[in-house]
């Protein structure tokens, strides 16, 4: 069963979220520029600050700030449907993309120094 979410207004999350089964996806350099570009739609949309992405080939992790604190659930659906369905597309698979539901946490400040 899942476990609430905890969401606030004005704070900053650290978030998650995992490849499914460990795979390698993002060795791939068209599918790092496709999640690039899939996230500036992201931001455009929902208007967000972000520091501090870490792409690494299975799994990625960053600091956000929605502009409007409970939508954070909404943001990361749309960006990781966005992306499965863009890379599916392209690549003509059917299988799911992402492992299990993101991992998120109020961060108690500002993210730490460095994750300009």
């Amino acid at each position: 069963m899942k476990g609430s979410r905890e969401l606030a207004e004005n704070v900053w999350y650290e978030v998650r979220t995992e490849v499914n089964v460990g795979e390698p996806l993002f060795r791939l350099a068209w599918a790092v520029v496709l999640f690039y570009r899939v996230l500036i739609e992201t931001k455009a949309k929902f208007g967000f600050e972000m520091r501090g992405l870490v792409l690494n080939e299975a799994w990625l992790t960053f600091y956000i700030k929605p502009a409007n604190g409970l939508e954070l659930p909404k943001i990361m659906q749309w960006l990781k449907q966005t992306f499965s369905l863009r890379f599916n597309v392209r690549t003509g698979r059917k299988a799911h993309l992402w492992g299990e539901r993101y991992w998120s946490e109020i961060l108690a400040g500002e993210p730490p120094e460095g994750a300009e």
